[in-house]
């Protein structure tokens, strides 16, 4: 069974970083597309970044762009999300999520293409 455990969140001043991780167990990591979601209170769910199973492409949502990097590495099982120049917006619930990819190069960046996710870990920056 897929697990997925995400790491890294806390409270940050506006224009910090965080480093956020997920790590992967129980699935064959480098044959799934991951991304990044992130919830705030009383918003619908959003893709934050993708990434295809070989980190070659990328996509990000506009808001993060410039600022957001995502990237994995497939001998650690682990995905990665940099964040810096951090915003009050950015606060949220960030979950990683991941699913089956038999084509290299395609990412995923709406929810429902996802068949796994975490528990979720909290970023919250202040003003």
């Amino acid at each position: 069974q897929v697990q997925l455990v995400e790491s890294g969140g806390g409270l940050v001043q506006t224009g910090g970083s965080l480093r956020l991780s997920c790590a992967a167990s129980g699935c064959a990591f480098s044959s799934y597309a991951l991304g990044w979601f992130r919830q705030a209170p009383g918003k619908e769910r959003e893709v934050v970044a993708a990434i295809t199973t070989s980190g070659g492409n990328t996509y990000y949502t506009n808001s993060v762009k410039g600022r957001f990097t995502i990237s994995r590495d497939n001998a650690k099982n682990t995905v990665y999300l940099q964040m810096n120049s951090l915003k009050p917006e950015d606060t949220a619930v960030y979950y990683c999520a991941a699913r089956v990819s038999y084509y290299s190069g395609n990412y995923y960046y709406r929810d429902r293409n996802y068949n796994y996710w975490g528990q979720g870990t909290q970023v919250t920056v202040s003003s």
